[in-house]
C-alpha cells in the first residue's frame, strides 16, 4: 500500500499528455533506423511549441528574447591470481557505473567532489595514491578498463561563455531585455589515463546539455543516457534554441568552448503522434580510441528506466492518463509504459522499435531480454473508495516490441515490490498484508503462467539469485498480530506492523510449492537497508558464501510495543556467511563511527552522516567498506580493523 499510494501521488505530479496532435506534415524516415524524423526546423519548433501550450513541457529559455529564471559484479581474479568482487550488476557483461570501482590491486571511490585512487592490495601497503578533483565538475559515477577510468558527472555552462545571448526578462514598458549571464545544467563525461595512478591524465571531455540517467559498459564502450528538457519562455524559439547543445574536447584540464546542437532538425526522430516535452540522446564512447567522436543518437522523449543486454538497450518512459479540463480521464488513454528500443554494436546505438503495454514499472529489475523476446512486468495502480485496486502484469513482447504473450491480474488489491527475471522463469514479489513470491513460467512466450506461490508476512523488495534453485530476498518483516484489525484507511495503523529488515532464502526447486529455508530479521521498526533499493549496494559472492549489506538499525528499548519506532543505535555493514545448509550466519559488523555516540551525534540519525557505509567490496580476504568519509580493511577471518584510509589525504 505505501508504495501504491506513492504511485498515485506521482501519476498527479506527472501528468503525461498522450492526445497531442500530429505536428508534423509530411515524413521523412531515417534510412538506418527507418523512425520518422523532422522535416524542417519550423516542423520541430511546432511540435514543441504545441506541446508547451498544452502544458507538456519544461522552462523554456530563447536566445532572442526574454527569459525565466534559470533552473538551477560477482567475483573476478586480478592478474596476481587473487580474487576479488565486481559491481552488482544485472546482466552478465553488461557493467553498471557506480561510485566505487576496483580492478584488485586498486580502488576508484567517487566522493564528495573528488574521485580518490587507492592502493588496496595487499591491504599492508593501503594508501591513498592519487585523486581527481576539477573545480565546477561533480563526479557521480565512473567505469574502469585497465589504464583507463570514464566519469560521469555534472556542471554548468554559462550562456555569456559559450555564445548564448544572457538576457533578463523584458522590462513591462520598454519591452527590451537586460543581460544576465544564464546557466544551464549539463551532464559532463571525463576519460582519464591513469597508467600512473598519481598522476591522472585527462584524455577527452564530453558535454551534453540535460540530466544523467545511467549507463551501462560493454567490452570498451560506454553508453550513456541524458534526457534534456528546453525551457519555455512566451516569445518565437528557433530550432537551435530548443535542440541541446553538446562540446567535445580532446586533452585540457577543464571543458570550455562552445557548444554546437547535439544533432540536426533532420536526425531527430520521433514516435507519431510526436509527443515533444524533451529529447533523449543515447550517447557511446569509447574508452580506448580517444579520436573516435562520441555518438550521439537523439529521438523526442525521455527515460526513467533503462535495461541493457549484450546488444540491446531500453528505455521506459511512464505515460500517466490525461484529463480533460472537467476532470474526466480521455478516452482510451490509460497508465502505461512506452519502452523504446535501440540495437547496440561498434560502439553505436540505433533505434529499433517502440512498444507500449499497460501499467507502470517498478526499475530496471523488471524488465529483461532473453530468447530475442522482451519481459516487462507492470503495474496499474487504483484505488477507489479507500480501497487499493491495483492490478500486475507480466508482458512478453517480440523483437520488434510487438505483443507477443501476456499474464494480467496478478494478485489484484496488491502492487509489485519485487521482480527478478531468471531465463525461463519470473519471480515477482507483490504486497499489501503479506509477501506472495509468484513463481512464473515463461517458457512459453505466447502463454505466461503462474506455476506457485509462496505467502509469508513481510515483503521483499530486492532479489538476488542464489543458484538456478535458489534466491535471496531483502525487504521488510511484518508482524500479522499489530496488522490483524487493520482498517482499511488507517495507513497509520498498517505502517505500525512493518518491522525491521528482513533477510530470506527462498527454495523454488519444487516450483508449485516454494519455501522460505531460512529468514533473518535486523533491527526493529525503523531499521533500513540501502541494499533493498540499490542493488549495487549488495555483495554477495557464492563461491565464499560471502554477504555484506549496509543496514542502520533502529532498537526498541526494553518493554517498548512493536507499532513504535526504534532508536537509531548503528549505522554500518552486517558481514554474513550464506550456505544453504547453515542459512544466514552473522560473521561480524562494520562501522566507520569511531563510537556509537559519534554516530547518535551525527544529527542524521537515519542518512548516517559522512559515515553512512554505503558500498562494499572484497579484494583476497580482505573486506572494503566505503562511505563519504574513508575507505576502511577489515579481515574476512577475524573482521578485526586492519586499516583506515580518510579521503582528504593523500
Amino acid at each position: 500500500m505505501k508504495k501504491t499510494v506513492l504511485g498515485i501521488l506521482g501519476m498527479l505530479a506527472f501528468i503525461f499528455i498522450l492526445s497531442l496532435p500530429g505536428c508534423v506534415t509530411g515524413e521523412v524516415k531515417d534510412p538506418i533506423s527507418g523512425l520518422p524524423t523532422f522535416t524542417s526546423e519550423a516542423a520541430l519548433v511546432s511540435a514543441f511549441t504545441q506541446a508547451q501550450a498544452r502544458g507538456n513541457s519544461g522552462n523554456y529559455y530563447a536566445k532572442d528574447g526574454a527569459i525565466l529564471a534559470p533552473a538551477a559484479a560477482g567475483a573476478a581474479e586480478a592478474t596476481n591470481g587473487v580474487s576479488y568482487s565486481g559491481t552488482n550488476v544485472q546482466v552478465a557483461g553488461v557493467d553498471e557505473a557506480d561510485i566505487v570501482k576496483t580492478d584488485g590491486k586498486y580502488i576508484y571511490v567517487v566522493s564528495g567532489s573528488t574521485i580518490y585512487l587507492a592502493q588496496a592490495y595487499p591491504g599492508e601497503s593501503a594508501k591513498i595514491v592519487g585523486q581527481i578533483s576539477i573545480a565546477g565538475f561533480t563526479p557521480q559515477e565512473l567505469f574502469i578498463d585497465d589504464d583507463r577510468l570514464v566519469v560521469f558527472g555534472s556542471t554548468y555552462s554559462t550562456s555569456g561563455d559559450q555564445g548564448y545571448p544572457t538576457i533578463l526578462p523584458a522590462d513591462a514598458k520598454s519591452g527590451i531585455s537586460s543581460i544576465y549571464p544564464y546557466r544551464t545544467g549539463m551532464v559532463s563525461v571525463k576519460l582519464y589515463n591513469i597508467k600512473d595512478r598519481s598522476n591522472p591524465k585527462l584524455l577527452k571531455s564530453f558535454d551534453i546539455e540535460g540530466s544523467y540517467l545511467t549507463s551501462r559498459k560493454i567490452g570498451t564502450d560506454v553508453y550513456f543516457v541524458v534526457n534534456s528538457y528546453p525551457s519555455y519562455i512566451q516569445t518565437k524559439p528557433i530550432a537551435g534554441d530548443l535542440i541541446p547543445g553538446y562540446r567535445e574536447i580532446l586533452g585540457g584540464t577543464a571543458s570550455s568552448g562552445d557548444l554546437k546542437p547535439v544533432a540536426s532538425y533532420n536526425q531527430i526522430g520521433y514516435i507519431p503522434p510526436v509527443q515533444a516535452a524533451s529529447f533523449l540522446t543515447i550517447a557511446s564512447m569509447s574508452m580506448i580510441d580517444t579520436n573516435k567522436e562520441v555518438g550521439k543518437t537523439v529521438v523526442v522523449g525521455s527515460g526513467e528506466n533503462v535495461y541493457a543486454s549484450m546488444d540491446s538497450l531500453y528505455v521506459a518512459q511512464t505515460s500517466w492518463p490525461a484529463y480533460s479540463e472537467i476532470g474526466m480521464t480521455i478516452a482510451d488513454n490509460a497508465q502505461g509504459t512506452v519502452v523504446t528500443k535501440f540495437s547496440l554494436s561498434g560502439g553505436k546505438a540505433t533505434y529499433t522499435a517502440t512498444g507500449k503495454v499497460k501499467g507502470h514499472i517498478l526499475n530496471q529489475f523488471a524488465m529483461d531480454e532473453y530468447n530475442g523476446y522482451f519481459r516487462i512486468a507492470t503495474t496499474i495502480s487504483g484505488y477507489v473508495n479507500n480501497r487499493d485496486t491495483s492490478t500486475n502484469n507480466i508482458y512478453v513482447l517480440d523483437a520488434s516490441l510487438k505483443a507477443a504473450g501476456a499474464l494480467e491480474d496478478v494478485a489484484p488489491g496488491e502492487s509489485i515490490y519485487a521482480v527478478r527475471f531468471m531465463g525461463k522463469r519470473a519471480y515477482m514479489v507483490t504486497f499489501l498484508h503479506v509477501d506472495p513470491l509468484f513463481v512464473i513460467d515463461l517458457s512459453q512466450p505466447a502463454a505466461p503462467k503462474i506455476l506457485g506461490k509462496l505467502k509469508i508476512p513481510g515483503y521483499s523488495d530486492y532479489l538476488e539469485p542464489y543458484d538456478e534453485t535458489h534466491l535471496i530476498g531483502i525487504g521488510k518483516e511484518v508482524d500479522p498480530s499489530i496488522d490483524a484489525n487493520l482498517v482499511h484507511t488507517d495507513n497509520a495503523v498498517y505502517y505500525t506492523a512493518i518491522q525491521g529488515v528482513k533477510l530470506a532464502l527462498f527454495d523454488v526447486t519444487d516450483v508449485a510449492n516454494p519455501i522460505e529455508v531460512y529468514k533473518e530479521v535486523i533491527g526493529d521498526r525503523g531499521s533500513e537497508s540501502l541494499a533493498a533499493t540499490d542493488h549495487k549496494a549488495f555483495l554477495f559472492d557464492k563461491e565464499s558464501g560471502l554477504l555484506v549489506l549496509p543496514v542502520t538499525v533502529a532498537q526498541l528499548k526494553p518493554g517498548q510495543p512493536k507499532n513504535m519506532q526504534g532508536e537509531y543505535v548503528f549505522q554500518g555493514a552486517y558481514v554474513y556467511n550464506l550456505t544453504l545448509k547453515g542459512g544466514f550466519t552473522i560473521k561480524g559488523k562494520v562501522t566507520h563511527y569511531d563510537s556509537n555516540d559519534a554516530f547518535q551525534k551525527s544529527g542524521q540519525y537515519f542518512y548516517g552522516g559522512t559515515g553512512e557505509i554505503t558500498r562494499s567490496l572484497f579484494i583476497g580476504n580482505v573486506l572494503y567498506t566505503v562511505s563519504q568519509s574513508r575507505l576502511q580493511l577489515n579481515d574476512l577471518t577475524t573482521m578485526a580493523d586492519l586499516k583506515v584510509l580518510p579521503f582528504g589525504q593523500k
